[in-house]
């Protein structure tokens, strides 16, 4: 059950998402437009509840209860960023906006964006920790809580891994290839080279070299 719940909240995520989108550029409501997008944080909510109440009914602690969790972080941590995201596009193709900005690809621009992910898995995985955590405790020495402490560790991983992509884009930084690069006008000469009167040239009652 807890798994068709996580399916249903991701599809309703979406469903919600573009229905918001839809009625904000297309219908030009925009209020309705922002209670639908208000609705997506109720999802969270109620696969929480549910995990809890099916905990609470006796059932074993298993890698569904875990599960739920994990997607509950991450709809915490990426969540508002993925509506922000398509919301500009939409503006963009819908409402006639300006092109969203892209991510920068090089750099320390590129660096800068990979550790602001980074602190959104990290803000994330927190919020997994606490989640399960409260669910040991909850389930205390009743029941077999190893799923859920094997799924704390999944937390922990998915921040490193996120961590070690964040360093490597801050260690070896990708460079803007050389065709991207605006060309020179090879008929431009430096002012540096060119002659300045009274310096590099023979001036009137003067002497050159």
């Amino acid at each position: 059950m807890v798994v068709a719940l996580i399916i249903a909240c991701e599809v309703g995520f979406w469903v919600l998402l573009a229905l918001g989108l839809a009625v904000r550029y297309l219908l030009k409501w925009r209020r309705t437009s922002v209670v639908l997008l208000l609705c997506e944080p109720v999802l969270e909510l109620v696969l929480f509840v549910v995990t809890a109440i099916d905990l609470k009914n006796g059932a074993e602690p298993s890698w569904e209860h875990g599960l739920a969790v994990l997607y509950i972080g991450y709809t915490v941590a990426f969540g508002h960023y993925t509506i922000r995201w398509l919301d500009g596009h939409a503006a963009h193709r819908l409402g006639g906006g300006p092109p969203p900005r892209k991510p920068p690809r090089y750099g320390r621009a590129r660096a800068r964006h990979e550790a602001k992910l980074w602190l959104r898995a990290v803000f994330g995985g927190a919020v997994a920790l606490v989640l399960l955590q409260l669910a040991v405790w909850y389930v205390g020495d009743s029941g077999d809580v190893s799923s859920l402490r094997s799924f704390q560790w999944v937390a922990v991983r998915t921040i490193g891994i996120y961590g070690l992509i964040a360093l490597s884009y801050t260690v070896w930084p990708r460079k803007e290839p050389a065709s991207a690069l605006p060309a020179r006008d090879p008929q431009h000469v430096p002012d540096a080279l060119v002659g300045r009167p009274g310096k590099d040239a023979a001036s009137p009652g003067g002497h050159s070299n």
